[in-house]
């Protein structure tokens, strides 16, 4: 039914199921790219010609567009950045580094957890992580345990985590967090695409966005800084565009937020086609997508279920768009090379967090992650492949 939208799927005969990788974008995000390139291509905040003027003002066109989406405050609280990897790792260099304790989740990804290993933090040396329970939930008992033993600490923990989809309940987490006086972060990468975000609802201090798994261009993400942080944040990059006075007898000034935040030109043709991206989700609306991919997931657990020897991680509880499975006796690899020769695209492997892989004895699993597109159809080729494939690698 959406598949029309998306160019991907009239120039490509596989079944896509890899979405937590990345998703795929509407013709509009692919337009708004073309007509940047080819209408107007200018850099922004420096020249004051025309095509200049619009394409500054569709690039802050986009920041308000984002700061609407998700209820910030101002539109200075949304800055630019590559992604949620680059939004983590500049909250962990120019803000978080002071903090004398960070703490985790058992779940994340690599993204939030090379950072502060970057800092020589390693368990119980600067870094704590929350267990997780056999079906990988949050434990809230050991979470406070390690609050109230770190109070003044900085949190950083995924609202959904990339490898099982699990879905933390980070409202929780951040009153919690807050109730002993920590700073949180929320990796937001797998939730956007999924869920409405309500910045100041949540409460949170600051909130990681990616475009690609959103619909939107690769290259492009966000990272939600709450207002009161804003000078407390230093920049993670100098040089154009960030500054208010450059003296080399003085030194240095900088603008405000968001700007000394943004240095040098920025991916502004996928900045602008992200609020296309944005747009369209709004006009499909979460309730529509959260049913659809309630409905995709049931029906992927059910016929998988039907499967021989087939191991699962966790329930479907607090589960969101993603199964992660093995089968008993089967190297993951070997599934992934099967599936790819008969047109079907799924992830395998340590999926960027290999340390919730080591705690369950694995050396990864095989990912399906869903979007609002697919349709039962995907689901019923996968498990075409899939028995092919068991069957080719128990002979």
């Amino acid at each position: 039914m959406y598949k029309k939208d998306f160019p991907y799927f009239s120039n490509s005969n596989s079944v896509y199921l890899d979405n937590g990788a990345t998703t795929q974008k509407p013709q509009a995000v692919i337009g708004a790219t073309v007509d940047y390139y080819s209408k107007y291509c200018s850099n922004t905040h420096r020249s004051s010609f025309g095509d200049a003027n619009k394409s500054t003002t569709e690039f802050e066109n986009t920041r308000e567009v984002l700061r609407r989406f998700i209820n910030a405050n101002k539109k200075e609280e949304i800055i630019f950045t590559k992604g949620v990897t680059e939004s983590i790792n500049f909250i962990a260099s120019s803000f978080a580094r002071r903090f004398k304790t960070i703490i985790i989740s058992s779940l994340e990804h690599h993204a939030n957890i090379v950072p502060w290993h970057m800092q020589n933090r390693t368990l119980g040396n600067g870094l704590e992580v929350v267990n997780c329970n056999e079906n990988l939930d949050f434990d809230f008992t050991h979470f406070e345990e390690l609050l109230k033993s770190n109070p003044n600490s900085f949190v950083s923990i995924a609202h959904v985590t990339n490898a099982f989809g699990k879905v933390h309940d980070i409202k929780r987490i951040i009153s919690l967090a807050h109730s002993y006086n920590c700073p949180i972060l929320i990796d937001g990468a797998q939730s956007l695409s999924s869920f409405k975000i309500d910045v100041q609802e949540l409460d949170c201090d600051f909130f990681a966005i990616s475009g690609h798994k959103t619909f939107g261009p690769t290259g492009v993400g966000a990272i939600y800084i709450k207002e009161k942080f804003h000078d407390l944040v230093e920049p993670y990059q100098t040089g154009g565009a960030v500054i208010n006075i450059v003296d080399l007898e003085k030194g240095s000034t900088f603008l405000p937020s968001p700007y000394k935040f943004e240095a040098g030109t920025q991916n502004i043709a996928g900045v602008i086609a992200f609020s296309k991206a944005l747009e369209y989700v709004e006009n499909i609306g979460y309730e529509t997508i959260q049913k659809r991919k309630k409905e995709l997931l049931e029906y992927l657990d059910s016929e998988l279920r039907k499967l021989p020897d087939i191991i699962f991680y966790n329930d479907l509880k607090d589960c969101s768009g993603t199964r992660s499975f093995n089968f008993k006796g089967i190297m993951h690899d070997d599934i992934s090379i099967l599936l790819d020769k008969l047109k079907v695209a799924v992830r395998v492997g340590h999926h960027c967090a290999q340390p919730i892989m080591k705690k369950l004895g694995v050396k990864g699993t095989i990912r399906v992650s869903l979007a609002f597109y697919n349709d039962f159809e995907d689901i019923d080729k996968l498990m075409v492949a899939l028995k092919k494939a068991l069957s080719m690698l128990k002979d």
